[in-house]
């Protein structure tokens, strides 16, 4: 009788603690922070080994921009399981991040880091889009004498081409428009939009033709026609 008392206490207890984690992601995706928070909190207390719920401390750390503390919560999930490539993409992303924040005497000394995170992640996962992506923009926004280089950005481009063509042209598009290409930027936004017609493909050329090409009528036809 009393193991069954104890039994029934268990499952008891574990369904509150799952009601808990439930009503924890409810709040996260009304992008409730702090009240999620406390809830993702309360699920570690109770389990330290709740990897989800330390997962879903560091993304709302990452957008409260509290980047120590979501560094934190993915340095964790990247030493506990070292073979997943998104624990690394979302580690480098906030030392990435943090890197912004501070001098750029401090930046300097975290870029090895952040590069063999998302280096990491790309080997870990041949069809990691998230970190292929972070390396072209790295490549494309470091100095040449930190480790720039627009050749290194473009093979992280081929690559996401091969994984996905919207993401490859996007990509393409990206370096064109970094270099201020913005004729052949047309040209890949233009394939990327053609094939994914998505509010990202549609943004990336509207915000060309209004903000670099200066075109209101192409930013305006562009508008109408993907509203309709």
């Amino acid at each position: 009788m009393k193991f069954l008392s104890f039994l029934l206490l268990f499952i008891s207890f574990n369904s509150f603690a799952e009601t808990n984690f439930e009503k924890a992601e409810k709040l996260f995706q009304q992008e409730k922070w702090d009240q999620a928070k406390v809830l993702f909190e309360d699920c570690i207390k109770q389990n330290p080994k709740d990897y989800k719920s330390i997962e879903y401390l560091g993304d709302i750390a990452g957008h409260q921009r509290r980047w120590d503390e979501a560094i934190g919560y993915y340095k964790t999930l990247r030493i506990q399981f070292p073979k997943t490539a998104n624990y690394w993409y979302k580690y480098g992303g906030a030392l990435g991040l943090k890197a912004k924040s501070v001098s750029k005497f401090k930046a300097l000394g975290m870029i090895d880091e952040v590069e063999n995170a998302f280096l990491t992640a790309a080997k870990l996962d041949a069809k990691h889009v998230e970190s292929r992506w972070a390396l072209v923009m790295l490549y494309i926004e470091l100095p040449g004498i930190v480790g720039g280089s627009e050749k290194k950005a473009n093979k992280y481009a081929d690559e996401l081409m091969l994984i996905s063509k919207v993401d490859g042209y996007l990509s393409k598009g990206y370096i064109d428009e970094y270099f201020e290409r913005y004729t052949q930027a047309e040209k890949n936004y233009l394939k990327a939009h053609e094939i994914g017609n998505s509010k990202t493909t549609f943004k990336k050329l509207y915000n060309l033709y209004l903000n670099k090409l200066k075109n209101k009528a192409k930013a305006n036809q562009l508008k109408e026609q993907f509203e309709n």
